[in-house]
């Protein structure tokens, strides 16, 4: 595997490979990886002949309230964990490269950045789509593939990337999960452990809206039940549990056409959030 620092090293080896014919899968990271990461790894293996894994701390994606210096950072084991996953090249930029003195070019998402982690987190996703699109532009890969669990993140990159015309087909990777069913999550190393234990309640209360909302009960009962039921089982607050529209993020009071149920809720330090796909046809 070779690690990249230099933007002109990297333009000069995707290039070669493009001329040999061969495509190119790109994994954007910002490092810590988990084995949800290294499932976009063995995904991308499967796409494409090449495999870029970036990792970049985006500095534009954290709010004023939000500790950028404490995200961890462990970049040899991080890198040890892609070569033996079989990563073609790691792209490690530095901050200077994404952000040259004098830059002024941000990229803004309406619509589907409107509500949920949007509302809650303002300017995160426009840092998101501004750092993909420079990822894009640097690497140019012919597909990149994100996990579902950050389903409103996929929704943006692909609004994006369709808006902007980019030759880049964005793939989204289902959700990896513990054996309880708990979405992998590097916020999960916050948890104390019966709040370990607890946490498994937000998959558990997506499965059960879901099968709810298929057979037709009212959707806005279905939701207030399952926020009752999360601080029941311990968690702090929700932030929200709602039905979307699956492309456009609409918030949805009947299924009407295919959906997706979001869910955001705290529990000790961390907040944690899943997504699950819900079937008008089911």
């Amino acid at each position: 595997m070779q690690i990249v620092t230099e933007l002109a090293t990297l333009s000069a080896i995707v290039q070669g490979w493009q001329r040999d014919g061969e495509d190119v899968a790109l994994v954007p990271t910002m490092g810590a990886l988990h084995r949800g990461h290294l499932t976009l790894v063995a995904e991308a293996k499967h796409r494409a002949r090449r495999v870029v894994v970036s990792i970049f701390v985006n500095p534009t994606q954290f709010g004023p309230n939000e500790d950028l210096a404490a995200y961890p950072r462990q970049e040899e084991e991080d890198a040890a964990k892609l070569r033996a996953a079989g990563v073609d090249l790691l792209w490690l930029p530095k901050v200077e490269t994404m952000y040259p003195a004098g830059f002024a070019t941000s990229i803004s998402v309406s619509g589907v950045t409107a509500d949920f982690c949007g509302a809650a987190r303002p300017g995160h996703f426009d840092g998101v789509a501004t750092v993909v699109a420079k990822l894009f532009n640097q690497v140019r890969p012919d597909r990149a593939l994100f996990g579902e669990k950050d389903y409103q993140q996929l929704a943006v990159i692909r609004r994006m990337a369709t808006d902007l015309n980019l030759p880049v087909e964005v793939i989204g990777v289902p959700t990896v999960r513990e054996a309880d069913g708990l979405a992998l999550s590097s916020r999960n190393a916050y948890l104390a452990a019966d709040e370990r234990a607890n946490a498994v309640a937000l998959s558990r209360s997506l499965q059960t809206a879901k099968a709810a909302i298929e057979a037709g009960e009212p959707v806005t009962d279905v939701l207030a039940r399952a926020i009752s039921g999360l601080v029941q089982s311990g968690f702090a607050s929700v932030d929200y549990f709602a039905l979307a529209d699956a492309v456009s993020l609409e918030r949805l009071d009947r299924l009407d056409r295919p959906g997706r149920l979001l869910a955001a809720a705290r529990i000790g330090r961390a907040r944690l959030i899943d997504n699950i796909a819900v079937d008008p046809k089911a």
